[in-house]
């Protein structure tokens, strides 16, 4: 395939890796680290990369058909409401055959689910070899929400952490790159998207009036995101946090998280396991 010149000045998955301490007052919601085009430059290099994620997620898939694959990728989307996690999966792996891709939204636990462990629901939901997996909310729901709502006690907030690391390790040691993003969007322009939605009738169904509620606690869920990063962002599973105000941003820098994971992986087109020849003459005798 042929290069061409990038606007990225570092690969995304550097630039946006968690350091040890980040705070996310100091990250610019409307900041587009590490790319130095504007929103057109960035739709351009959407629409040019979406070709290389395709391939990359396609002979992944080829693997898995070929019985081959032993490798996996899990997109982790986590976010307050409305910063564009509907929009990555549109955009971003919705550019990819559907075939090869398992989306789990993770919704309040059933009675069933709480019956079980926090994890009992989430493991059932990771991907197989050979497919792209997301995970709209996820197992981190149960240690945000747990810890600002005080739906468990600080004792078992912390266990969870420990056991989401534990987790998160035996997961990749399968072959499963893990690529965690928090899409960071700034309380002003929650605001707006969420004003948005109150304003258009083809918006209603997307409102939560439950969303305002959580609003409201935007300090505590901050403080929360910054514990998760420090208790759980690892080699393993090391977090991403990607300012969300610029939607073309966001999705630009989710897509090339996901394309290094896959040239990390650098799957193969399964050889044939048929003479190529062979049936190829047979063919041309029909």
């Amino acid at each position: 395939m042929a290069t061409h010149a990038s606007h990225w000045s570092a690969p995304a998955a550097e630039i946006l890796r968690v350091e040890p301490g980040v705070r996310l007052a100091d990250i610019d919601p409307d900041a587009h680290p590490g790319f130095d085009g504007d929103k057109a430059a960035g739709a351009a290099e959407l629409e040019l990369r979406r070709e290389r994620l395709g391939e990359l997620q396609e002979r992944l898939f080829a693997e898995s058909v070929a019985g081959e694959a032993h490798d996996a990728v899990l997109l982790v989307l986590q976010a307050m409401d409305s910063a564009g996690k509907g929009g990555i999966v549109r955009h971003v792996v919705g550019g990819v055959d559907p075939q090869g891709v398992e989306l789990a939204a993770f919704k309040a636990p059933t009675a069933e689910e709480r019956a079980h462990d926090f994890l009992w629901r989430i493991e059932k939901r990771l991907p197989r070899h050979g497919y792209i997996g997301v995970f709209d909310r996820s197992h981190y729901e149960d240690v945000l929400i747990g810890r600002v709502r005080h739906l468990a006690d600080d004792a078992e907030i912390e266990r969870r952490y420990g056991a989401i690391r534990d987790f998160e390790e035996r997961v990749a040691a399968t072959g499963t790159r893990i690529v965690k993003v928090m899409l960071h969007i700034g309380a002003d322009e929650q605001k707006q998207r969420l004003m948005e939605r109150l304003d258009r009738p083809d918006k209603h169904w997307k409102f939560n009036p439950g969303d305002v509620d959580e609003r409201m606690l935007w300090d505590d869920y901050m403080a929360a995101y910054e514990t998760v990063f420090a208790r759980t962002s690892s080699d393993a599973a090391p977090w991403h946090v990607v300012p969300a105000n610029r939607k073309w941003y966001a999705r630009l820098a989710v897509q090339e998280l996901l394309i290094s994971a896959l040239e990390d992986i650098d799957p193969q087109w399964p050889v044939a396991d048929f003479d190529v020849a062979a049936e190829r003459a047979r063919l041309a005798a029909t």
